[in-house]
């Protein structure tokens, strides 16, 4: 599964070229920052998960505490 922090590659790659995203925001939406150029989109999680393609990096702890 995903959390916090964790670095995920959506089936999509962004405008920018790269297709790198950290989660910064989870709830009943979830928040991701684009790590080429720092745009951050808001999607439903169901939406989230349908475009997810695969976990690149799990967070460690001290990713947690921020």
């Amino acid at each position: 599964m995903y959390d916090l922090h964790d670095i995920v590659e959506m089936k999509k790659p962004h405008p920018c070229g790269t297709n790198r995203w950290e989660i910064v925001r989870m709830g009943m939406d979830i928040r991701i920052k684009c790590l080429g150029c720092g745009h951050l989109i808001l999607l439903s999680r169901r939406e989230f998960e349908k475009k997810m393609k695969k976990m690149l990096e799990k967070a460690t702890p001290e990713d947690n505490t921020k």
